[in-house]
């Protein structure tokens, strides 16, 4: 058993006298390359991470939810009828989770259990995706709801979407709900349809968390979501992942003329969605050099195309690339903080932790959590 696997055990029967009749897992993921595609019905690439949400639980025989937080030691509270918003929480997440599944025509059942995750908060490893899956996992359980990974992860980002108030793209709830071990996926966000794409042997992936943070509601996300949208108008198409790079060479002066920051915009998304493609291949022919030279360019195009991306996440990226074994590196997630992601020799990558801590520690006076990480398997049932 994995620690908090043992403490989410103990806490709960410490809590009702009893061991849980189930435990969930679901986890945080790392998005490898694919930034802001999502929400343009493009192409990304993330793999599950083994950072999770652990959720040990019984039923009920009522339509009472009961879950306990062990990291912020809070109870979210409800019941499944009348459900109605309340203050701006994790157990909005919880809730959003029910209203969605009960909007798709499911019965649910209460359940009672405690919470507990080691996925940071805000980082930009979707600790919001990994909830809601969690969530969504012990509902299907208790309640005998058959899973799909992908309709549970649309359930999930209209809880999102349509709850929380936070207009995310299905992604991080794909990846949560559909990961594979020692794989990345491919997703196509549009027919959602995904593929598993074995990371190459003898690299390691490793997550840079520059110890920054930012609130995606009240961040540009949703203004550079409209700005996409104005774009797509551009082109007359649905959204930018009908328009090729051929398309943007052809028209890009136009729009530039038209309109200089929907172009930037529109470049990032239109050659983001070609890198995911290409690194797919990259990844299916072994090939980690050319994945990292995607992976650098992405980093490029967030910067300067998308401006997502800040001070701290700069400095990350540049020193990770200036360590030897380091394929590439590039900030992922919605940026402005949070986390840097590498693609590393496994054999070097501790020193490469090690190295890349202490530089950064010294230039920007933070102290970064870096660390290996595995792929993982998407939301399960562990017992």
């Amino acid at each position: 058993m994995t620690d908090l696997h043992t403490q989410v055990i103990t806490a709960f029967t410490e809590q009702y006298g009893e061991p849980p009749a189930v435990v969930v897992r679901a986890p945080g993921r790392v998005n490898l390359i694919g930034e802001h595609t999502d929400y343009n019905d493009g192409f990304v690439m993330p793999l599950a991470i083994d950072r999770a949400f652990w959720l040990a639980l019984r039923p009920r025989d009522d339509n009472h939810v009961s879950v306990r937080s062990l990291n912020v030691n809070e109870t979210a509270l409800f019941t499944l009828t009348g459900l109605h918003k309340g203050s701006e929480s994790w157990g909005e997440y919880v809730k959003g989770v029910a209203w969605a599944l009960q909007e798709a025509g499911h019965t649910l059942s209460g359940f009672e259990g405690v919470l507990i995750s080691d996925v940071p908060m805000g980082a930009g490893l979707s600790s919001s995706a990994a909830l809601e899956l969690a969530i969504a996992r012990a509902f299907a359980e208790v309640s005998k709801l058959d899973w799909n990974p992908a309709a549970m992860a649309l359930l999930a980002q209209k809880a999102e979407n349509e709850w929380v108030g936070m207009n995310c793209g299905i992604m991080d709830q794909m990846i949560s709900a559909a990961g594979q071990a020692g794989h990345a996926l491919f997703i196509d966000c549009r027919s959602l349809a995904h593929e598993s794409v074995p990371l190459p042997r003898g690299t390691a992936v490793v997550i840079l968390d520059t110890a920054t943070r930012r609130g995606l509601v009240d961040s540009a996300y949703n203004e550079r979501r409209t700005q996409c949208e104005a774009a797509a108008e551009f082109f007359g198409v649905s959204a930018l992942r009908d328009v090729s790079v051929a398309d943007l060479e052809a028209r890009g002066s136009e729009l530039e003329t038209y309109d200089p920051l929907i172009y930037r915009r529109a470049k990032h998304i239109i050659t983001e969605n070609e890198r995911v493609r290409q690194s797919k291949n990259g990844l299916r022919a072994g090939d980690a050099r050319r994945v990292g030279q995607l992976m650098d360019a992405s980093h490029v195009s967030l910067r300067d195309d998308f401006q997502v991306s800040s001070e701290a996440l700069d400095t990350m990226v540049w020193l990770a690339r200036q360590q030897d074994g380091c394929w590439g590196a590039r900030m992922t997630g919605a940026g402005f903080g949070g986390c840097a992601v590498a693609l590393v020799q496994a054999d070097k990558a501790a020193k490469f932790a090690d190295k890349v801590t202490r530089m950064y520690t010294k230039q920007m006076e933070l102290e970064p959590a870096v660390y290996i990480c595995e792929a993982t398997d998407g939301a399960a049932v562990i017992i």
